[in-house]
């Protein structure tokens, strides 16, 4: 059954990596479903949003005074903050990814330097399990936070771009 090799082959990488494997999977799972909750917004709500604060500022009669203004300002930072939104908290489990990696090298060498400490320097092969956990834990944290830091930085700019475009079609009537 393929299916069951795939999940033999996940479970002895998680057992080859130490349990903060868990925690990269965790995390990651976590952000890439905030990445794709941002990407449904851009495609499905953001179009609906945009087209209804237009129509409320191109309904109104007075679009110069100094109340429209404010009104207008009001609009595109409603927008603005709905782009944004979630963006933080990707960002910040992007950063989380390294450091998670980094708290798997530190527990695997605590791990390789007990080996040490019972066994003897040259014992190798009862260090592997702990340089395993070392560097294993480190390259997931750091593929989950490339992969993360990519999409996020794209999320990040189309947020702007489009909250400048909303704001540039937001025209002002001349008095």
């Amino acid at each position: 059954m393929p299916g069951f090799e795939v999940v033999e082959a996940v479970q002895g990488f998680v057992e080859t990596g130490g349990d903060v494997l868990i925690m990269i999977a965790i995390v990651t799972i976590a952000m890439w479903t905030l990445m794709l909750e941002r990407f449904w917004y851009f495609v499905w709500v953001h179009p609906v949003r945009v087209k209804r604060v237009m129509a409320q500022w191109e309904g109104r009669s007075d679009r110069s005074s100094w109340v429209a203004q404010q009104i207008r300002r009001l609009l595109i930072s409603e927008v603005q903050l709905d782009l944004d939104s979630g963006l933080t908290m990707i960002k910040t489990l992007v950063a989380l990814c390294p450091l998670l990696g980094l708290l798997g090298t530190v527990t695997g060498m605590i791990e390789v330097f007990d080996v040490m400490a019972i066994a003897g320097s040259g014992n190798a092969r009862a260090m592997a399990s702990g340089v395993s956990k070392a560097t294993i834990p480190t390259m997931a944290g750091m593929v989950a936070a490339l992969s993360g830091l990519i999409l996020s930085v794209q999320i990040e700019r189309f947020a702007r771009e489009e909250g400048a475009r909303v704001a540039d079609h937001m025209t002002v009537a001349e008095e």
